[in-house]
C-alpha cells in the first residue's frame, strides 16, 4: 500500500510468461489458473459452439458455472475452430508468441489435429509442450475416455475409502482431477525454470493415474511398500475416521505422539488409559485404533464441542470443530487468513472464492481478472497478432473464430 492507502500493482512471479491453454474440464484449466494467479498471461482457447464443457455445468441462472468461474480466472479467452486449417494456423501464430502450450486431448488427437509437439515446435523451438492424459500414452487403457471416478476406481482410491472387506466408495470431491492439476502446475513451472537455465523446451507428460497413485502411496500403500515384508501397519481403510459427535455437533481430535496421547487422556479425564499396554506406543495405538477411538468417542459424546475443544487445546491435542460449508467463510481462522474474497464481473455478478493459497512477499499472486466470457478477448488477442479489422471479420464470417 502507498502512504495514501492506494493498492500498488506488483507483478506476480510468473509475469512475462505466456501460456496457451486448449484444455477443458478441470485438471488442465485448474493447473493453468494457478499459473495465471502467479502472473502468467494465460490464453484459454475454446472450440466454437459450446466451449469448455464446464462453462455451463450447473450454472443455474448465472451466465457461467461456478466450477468454470473459479478454475478459469486470470485468463483471456478466444474461440478458435481447430478443425479448420486456418484455425490451426491461427493457433500456431499464438504459440509463436508463447512459452508453454498445454493440451489434454486423448493420446494421438493433437497430432491428428496438426497441433502435436513437432508441429508446434516448428514455430516455437524452445516451447514447453505439456500433455495431460487420463492413463498415459500407451497401454490398454490409453485411448479410453476418462473422468474422475474412473481414476478413483483404477488407482486404489475407492478401495481405500471403502475399507477392508467392505464396498469400495468414491470420494465426493473430484480429488484426482485436482491432484493432477496441482502436479501439472508444479511440473510446468519446473519445465519453465529448466528452460531458463538450458535454453531448451521439452515435452512434459502427465497421466492422472500416475499423479493419483503417487499421491496416495505414502500411507495408502504402506503395507505394500517394503517388498517381501509385512510391517504390520494397518491401512488407513482399517481405521475409523476421526469424527467425534458431541452434545451439540461434531469435532475432530487426534493424538499421534506420546505427548499428544498423554494430553488426550488427561483432557478427557481418563489418565488410566496411559497404563493400558495396547496404547503405550504409537505403533500400538495404530494397531488398536478401533478400540482406542471407540473409547474416545464415548467420552466426547458427553459434553459440548466448545467445552472439549477448550480442554483439548489446553492439553495441546490437535483438534478442531467440523465446519459446515455454509459456515466456512465466517470461520475465525479463515477470516484471519483473509482467504475468502469477493469479486464481481458482468458474467457472474458478485461471487466469493479463495484467493491464491500461496503468498509471495515480493511478487504476490492475485486475482487480476474474472474467468473470460465465451471468446471475450478474441478481438484483443487477434489485434496483438497484427490482424486488422477486416481480417478478423473474415475469420469470424468463416467460423474460424467466434
Amino acid at each position: 500500500m502507498s502512504g495514501r492507502g492506494r493498492l500498488l500493482h506488483v507483478a506476480g512471479p510468473l509475469d512475462g510468461y505466456r501460456i496457451i491453454d486448449v484444455t477443458q474440464m478441470i485438471s488442465g484449466p485448474m493447473a493453468t489458473m494457478i499459473l495465471g494467479d502467479q502472473g502468467a498471461d494465460v490464453i484459454k482457447v475454446e472450440p466454437p459452439g459450446r466451449g469448455d464443457l464446464t462453462r455451463m455445468l450447473g450454472g443455474g441462472a448465472r451466465k457461467m458455472a461456478p466450477i468454470f468461474a473459479t478454475t478459469n480466472r486470470n485468463k483471456r479467452g478466444v474461440v478458435i475452430d481447430l478443425k479448420q486449417e486456418r484455425g490451426v494456423a491461427l493457433l500456431k501464430q499464438l504459440v509463436a508468441t508463447a512459452d508453454l502450450f498445454v493440451q489434454n486431448f486423448r493420446p494421438g488427437a493433437a497430432e491428428r489435429m496438426g497441433i502435436g509437439e513437432a508441429a508446434l515446435r516448428a514455430v516455437k523451438p524452445d516451447l514447453v509442450y505439456v500433455s495431460i492424459s487420463g492413463f498415459g500414452e500407451s497401454g490398454p487403457y490409453a485411448h479410453k475416455r476418462v473422468y474422475d471416478p474412473v481414476i478413483q476406481a483404477l488407482s486404489g482410491l475407492a478401495d481405500i475409502q471403502g475399507g477392508s472387506g467392505t464396498r469400495p466408495r468414491m470420494l465426493r470431491l473430484i480429488v484426482p482431477d485436482k491432484v493432477t492439476a496441482l502436479t501439472a502446475a508444479q511440473s510446468m513451472t519446473a519445465a519453465l525454470l529448466a528452460r531458463e537455465r538450458t535454453g531448451q523446451g521439452q515435452h512434459v507428460r502427465l497421466a492422472m493415474l500416475d499423479a493419483v497413485i503417487s499421491f496416495l502411496w505414502p500411507e495408502g500403500m504402506a503395507r505394500h511398500t517394503f517388498v517381501g515384508k509385512d510391517v504390520g501397519v494397518s491401512r488407513p481403510t482399517e481405521v475409523r475416521d476421526l469424527v467425534f459427535e458431541t452434545t451439540d455437533g461434531f469435532i475432530t481430535a487426534g493424538a499421534v505422539s506420546d505427548a499428544e496421547w498423554q494430553g488426550l487422556a488427561q483432557a478427557v479425564g481418563h489418565p488410566e488409559w496411559l497404563e493400558d499396554d495396547r496404547f503405550k506406543t504409537p505403533a500400538g495405538r495404530v494397531k488398536h485404533a478401533d478400540a482406542r477411538l471407540e473409547m474416545t468417542a464415548a467420552v466426547l459424546a458427553t459434553r459440548s464441542s466448545d467445552e472439549w475443544l477448550e480442554l483439548l487445546d489446553r492439553h495441546q491435542v490437535p483438534c478442531a470443530p467440523i465446519v459446515r460449508r455454509d459456515q466456512l467463510a465466517e470461520n475465525v481462522q479463515v477470516v484471519a487468513n483473509e482467504l475468502v474474497v469477493e469479486t464481481e464481473s458482468e458474467q457472474t455478478g458478485r461471487m466469493r472464492q479463495p484467493r491464491p493459497a500461496t503468498r509471495f512477499d515480493k511478487t504476490p499472486a492475485e486475482i487480476r481478472r474474472p474467468a473470460p466470457g465465451f471468446g471475450e478477448h478474441g478481438d484483443e488477442l487477434l489485434a496483438e497478432l497484427g490482424l486488422d479489422g477486416a481480417e478478423v471479420e473474415a475469420l469470424r464470417e468463416s467460423g474460424v473464430v467466434g
